[in-house]
Formats: structure tokens, sequence, C-alpha cells
């Protein structure tokens, strides 16, 4: 498991956290006013805002500390240093870092006002949050022998939580949304023979030991079926919106990378010193997507608990036909995509 697969569990046990706060707080939200489940507080709502500022400090607390004991107590420490990791994974992880920190300061953003706070100071708080859960974990990263403090996530860290808190400074919504979408690539079985052994070996394990195989590291680690997205709403730029266009259409540009296997180069080494280059027929590149999606969280509905299961599924693309322009020369229409 990699360091941003933790990562972005963490996150995700945030969004957990954030919600079962919600359900605790309505249970003696009747001390100061009448509201339903997830119903915003007009005004400022102590319940709400203490609750939700102990969610937040113990998921941030659970978080450093936890990742501290669980990850990088087994890995060899030193001094605080830097590392050059800008030229890793054709750019997918600096993607996952940008849609990390954009998802950690909206939700947190989100909740405040949710609690009650006004909708200016709410968005300074969450984007507060974002840049704090990431910043603590790249200086444990910089302590770490085996990484080191990175200028280049730092940068992608504050451009996901900049483009939360940008969006609405400058708009008061966020009408450019980060969104992922993945797949399990069918991966190569044939016969790689080491350069200095007997030793074989197939792509397909090489993924399965970089990338994983369970559902988790599906969504949090392979690189290769991951595409991240920037899905922008139509109507929110229009004027007067046109009555045939929907309010909730979007119109997504999507990143991705194939025949990725190594964070640098397709040659590695396994635990016994076998050397594997991958066939010169695999060889990196990069694919960039024109699509449609939907924005769930401009479908109108009366029920708030379906508000809240929108704006989960806000954080994935939903799959529509896609044209791909790929770093190889190649364009391709593709009928499904996700």
């Amino acid at each position: 498991m990699s360091m941003y697969t933790l990562r972005c569990i963490m996150s995700f046990l945030l969004l957990g956290l954030l919600i079962q706060f919600n359900v605790q707080a309505q249970a003696i939200d009747s001390s100061q006013q009448k509201l339903k489940p997830f119903e915003k507080a007009p005004t400022f709502h102590k319940v709400r805002f203490g609750v939700l500022t102990g969610t937040v400090l113990t998921a941030y607390s659970a978080t450093v500390i936890g990742l501290d004991r669980a990850w990088y107590a087994n890995y060899p420490r030193g001094r605080f240093h830097f590392f050059n990791d800008w030229d890793e994974w054709r750019f997918m992880d600096k993607m996952g870092h940008a849609m990390t920190g954009y998802f950690e300061s909206k939700w947190v953003g989100d909740m405040y006002q949710w609690a009650g706070i006004p909708q200016k100071k709410a968005q300074w708080i969450g984007f507060g949050a974002g840049m704090l859960f990431q910043t603590s974990l790249e200086m444990l990263d910089g302590f770490s022998t085996q990484w080191g403090f990175s200028w280049g996530d730092m940068a992608f860290n504050t451009i996901g939580s900049g483009m939360y808190l940008g969006q609405e400074l400058l708009w008061k919504e966020q009408r450019i949304k980060l969104k992922m979408s993945t797949h399990r690539p069918n991966y190569s079985i044939l016969p790689i023979q080491a350069s200095n052994s007997t030793a074989t070996t197939t792509l397909k394990d090489r993924a399965a030991s970089l990338y994983g195989t369970s559902l988790p590291e599906l969504f949090f680690k392979e690189y290769n079926g991951q595409t991240i997205w920037m899905s922008a709403n139509i109507a929110s730029f229009c004027k007067t919106k046109p009555k045939w266009l929907p309010a909730w259409v979007n119109v997504a540009v999507g990143y991705g990378i194939q025949d990725v296997y190594g964070a640098r180069s397709n040659s590695w080494t396994n635990s016994d010193g076998d050397i594997f280059t991958a066939p010169s027929s695999y060889q990196p590149y990069s694919q960039y997507y024109l699509s449609l999606d939907i924005d769930f969280e401009r479908i109108k509905t009366k029920h708030r608990w379906l508000r809240v299961l929108f704006g989960f599924l806000n954080i994935f693309k939903v799959p529509f036909p896609a044209l791909e322009v790929n770093t190889k020369g190649g364009v391709h229409f593709r009928p499904f995509h996700f």
C-alpha cells in the first residue's frame, strides 16, 4: 500500500466521521434549535459547531498519529529533508494530491456552513483544514529516509484546496469540480525474462505488486486505470440558461496514464535481486479525455438525505462516451469510459 493510498483512505474516513457526527449532533439538537437532519442552521449553532470541531480535530489527530505508527514507524527516519518526485508516475500522483486537497477542503467547508458558520468564514476554515491535513503528512514524509518533503506534492495540495476556495470566493459555488473514474486494465500475462537470471514474471504480476488487486486499491492506487477529471457545469456559466439545457449537465476533461510500471521507468528489481524490464512495446504515455458528466448536486430534490448521497456520488465521474487524445499520437473514441 502506497503513501498516497493511505492519504486517500484517511480522507474518506474523514468524510465518514463528518457524516457520523451529523447523526450525533442531531440527537442533541433540540437543546438549541429544531432542525431536520442535514438542514443547514440559519445562524451559529453551538452544538453542531462543537461536535464538528471535535470531530475534525479527532480525525486530524487520528490521521497523523495513525499514519506515524502504522506506516512511518516501519521505515528509517532521519533529519528533515526535501525530495524531488516531480517526474514520478507521469503526474498521476500529483493529480491525486489535488483531488484529495479539494475534497478535504470542500467537506469541511460545507459542514461548517451546516453548523451555521457564515459562508465566507466556513470557506476559509475548509481551505485551512485541507492544507493542515496535507501539510502535516508532508512533514512526516520529510523525516522519513524513504521519502522526503515534496514541494511538488505541496503545490498540488494547494491547487486542490485553492480550487475549492477560489470558486467559493469568486462565484459562491463550485462550478468546476474535481472527480475521478477508474477501471482495471487488462494486463499482459506473457512471461518476461529477467536480465540477470532465469527468473520470469508478467506485467500482470508487476501491476499487482504496484497497484494491488483489491477494490479499495482500484480506486486509490490503480494509476493505469484512473482518470482524474475537471468537470465544469455549463449552465452556471450562462447568463440566461437555455431551456433545452439541463442544469446538471457538465463537460469534463480528464487526464490518465497507461503502461506505467514504475515511478520513473519501466525497469524494476524484485526482492530476490532479479532485474526486469517491460517489453519495448509497452512505453508509458499520457491520455487526455473529453466527455460529458452529471453534477448530481444540481439535481433538485426535496429530500435532504438524497442531497448528501448526491454529494458523495459527485466524487465520481459518470460513465459516458469519451474522446481520447494521447501522447503516442493516437486519437480514439471510447463508447464507454470510466
